[in-house]
């Protein structure tokens, strides 16, 4: 730090990502209760288990791997150039741990970059950490009810620590290939975290099969209600509120033009997106607001007022406006944001009846497709915008939007999601025991498992015995 101004950036910073941290906690708090409160009872505490022990499995993976993919992974690779070199997101190195030591050949930076990183990289580094147990959170909600509990968690590492962090490396950083040759522009991660959580739940449901009970003789879908609509809907405030520290853990909260090579023009220092351009706290307040109200004032009209879908559009308002939202004026996200929420509802429905897909929570509806959606129109609102202040990137575009939800929702969602449960499967790892989904996932204990088999195979013999 040269100067004490620089000092008090450095710090201010540091302060600023660690609040945002803390909000986002309340997003993984928000997903347990609303996954419990749309479960049922048998299930309970299978479904929080499944979800409290994301954090310990992904935070351990993404510390080791995750983050250094994020940086490394800017090129493609070999897109627009090789593997990035990334000394200060290495898991061994002296710029991943606490103390302030100085400079030093082996940290394979310079001293006033080894002084910022040892103040800014932990805290930095947990708001991507709650990106990615945001990410597997969206996949545990589709899957509740029949899915074992270790396949969960490989499948919460695989998305967590790998894939969500690849794609955000692509286009998801000021340098990443897709920004700069796409245009590709996802300020609020419409599709970096929502489009491809949303596909990859997809990839997996498509294997793993619907609950039972859920399709009747003719294959027309059964409603299982949330058992307690009262929780769904707190815990979906919780997730509204720890969304909004998100959006705020997305902007660099203040850069001066100098510190990053002179990309933004006059001397004034500033907030920026994730792609260093401009933006401001009171242009997401505004825009998440009022994309969180058309998302819920549609969702009531479009469901007749039924409870649940109307708290969920209104997330899927958010997500929808979500990539432009640094940029869009209030009354588009209001707009976009109702759509999106239109979207998701139908979409849901349409897949449900048409494919035999039980998403429990219509997570792939308010994640994947509100998210998908919410990047193909920006490429249209946004249509002719630079997409970062670096000269030569792509300007947003139709066309750029599209391929990035393709990739996003497809190739790094739905792919590795259908092979990760196909191999999981083929295992027979991936589902529990008809009988123990009949009795419930809380006779967790193999002594439980085994009278719940021999439970039911008692009544169905005194069944047949009739």
């Amino acid at each position: 730090m040269d100067s004490n101004l620089g000092a008090l950036t450095i710090v201010f910073t540091e302060f600023y990502y660690w609040v945002t941290v803390v909000f986002m906690f309340l997003i993984h708090v928000g997903f347990c209760v609303y996954e419990v409160a749309s479960s049922r009872r048998r299930n309970h505490l299978h479904t929080l288990m499944k979800n409290v022990m994301l954090i310990p499995l992904v935070t351990i993976t993404f510390f080791f791997f995750g983050w250094w993919i994020y940086f490394a992974f800017q090129n493609g690779p070999w897109i627009t150039g090789g593997l990035i070199s990334a000394p200060f997101a290495e898991p061994w190195s002296p710029l991943m741990s606490t103390h302030l030591s100085g400079a030093s050949p082996h940290l394979g930076v310079e001293a006033a970059d080894a002084e910022g990183w040892h103040r800014i990289n932990g805290v930095f580094w947990a708001a991507f950490l709650l990106f990615s147990w945001t990410a597997a959170s969206i996949v545990s909600g589709s899957v509740i009810e029949r899915i074992r509990s270790g396949a969960f968690w490989i499948l919460a590492v695989v998305i967590g620590s790998f894939a969500w962090i690849v794609d955000a490396a692509w286009g998801w950083s000021a340098e990443g290939w897709m920004v700069r040759l796409l245009g590709y522009h996802d300020a609020y991660a419409s599709g970096v975290i929502h489009a491809i959580a949303g596909g990859f739940a997809l990839g997996v449901l498509v294997v793993l099969g619907p609950r039972l009970g859920k399709f009747d003789a003719d294959g027309n879908p059964r409603p299982i209600p949330p058992h307690n609509p009262w929780f769904a809907c707190l815990g979906l405030f919780l997730i509204y509120t720890g969304f909004w520290g998100f959006y705020a853990a997305c902007n660099v909260p203040i850069i001066s033009p100098e510190d990053i090579g002179g990309l933004i023009e006059g001397e004034t220092w500033t907030a920026t997106n994730i792609y260093l351009g401009p933006t401001t706290l009171s242009a997401i307040t505004f825009n998440f607001l009022m994309s969180l109200s058309g998302g819920l004032l549609a969702a009531y009209l479009v469901s007749k007022g039924d409870p649940f879908w109307t708290f969920s559009g209104g997330l899927a308002g958010i997500i929808a406006a979500s990539a432009g939202n640094d940029l869009y004026h209030p009354i588009q996200s209001m707009l976009i944001g109702a759509v999106g929420a239109i979207v998701a509802f139908r979409m849901h429905h349409w897949v449900e009846r048409r494919f035999k897909i039980d998403d429990a929570v219509g997570a792939v509806a308010v994640h994947g497709y509100a998210g998908f959606f919410g990047v193909v129109i920006c490429g249209f609102m946004l249509w002719g915008v630079p997409s970062s202040p670096y000269e030569g990137f792509a300007t947003i575009s139709p066309w750029g939007q599209f391929a990035g939800a393709i990739i996003m929702f497809f190739v790094l969602g739905f792919l590795p999601g259908w092979i990760v449960a196909k191999i999981l499967n083929a295992f027979d790892l991936l589902r529990i025991p008809r009988a123990v989904e009949l009795i419930g996932l809380d006779f967790s204990s193999e002594e439980a498992q085994a009278q719940a088999i021999a439970d039911v195979r008692t009544a169905e013999a005194a069944m047949l015995r009739r």
